[in-house]
């Protein structure tokens, strides 16, 4: 025979408390492989050389462009299948070719991930992945200067008359 307990009235749980708790341990996760990944791709990107940080700041700006167009910009690079995931497959892709040992693919990982990355973070309502989002703008500012350098340059070289 069981022993026989008091009943005791737990205080009510909402669905909602449990929904905000899960939400926002899903958002710690994701801005930690977030950072991860950022911490690579940054390395990756101040050992480039001018040049070819001046071209992938203009592929990542086309890049973000081309996210901007479809209909779930996060979702970018992702497939049709899998848009109800926590998050897209974008930041993944983009990862994974960055390692390539192929420079052009790799070029183009790193701007598949950037533009996922500043889409995936730009509106988001987590404490926890706002410091990515900084990080992404860092990194796209500088792009966009060094891919500015490289424009005056040739600017510059056009005026000189040694183009003539």
């Amino acid at each position: 025979m069981l022993p026989s307990y008091p009943r005791t009235r737990a205080a009510p749980v909402s669905v909602r408390g449990h929904m905000q708790i899960v939400t926002r341990i899903i958002a710690m996760v994701r801005a930690r492989q977030l950072q991860r990944q950022f911490s690579q791709i940054d390395r990756t990107v101040a050992a480039m050389p001018a040049k070819a940080r001046a071209r992938l700041g203009v592929m990542t700006l086309r890049e973000i462009g081309q996210a901007s167009k479809s209909e779930f910009p996060h979702l970018y690079g992702t497939e049709p299948g899998a848009r109800y995931l926590p998050w897209g497959q974008g930041t993944d892709v983009g990862f994974s070719r960055a390692q390539s040992d192929n420079p052009e693919v790799a070029l183009r990982g790193i701007s598949l991930w950037l533009a996922v990355a500043y889409h995936e973070t730009k509106d988001s309502a987590h404490a926890s992945v706002q410091p990515q989002h900084r990080q992404v703008l860092r990194v796209l500012r500088e792009l966009r200067d060094a891919s500015g350098e490289q424009v005056d340059a040739v600017a510059q070289w056009m005026r000189s008359g040694a183009a003539a």
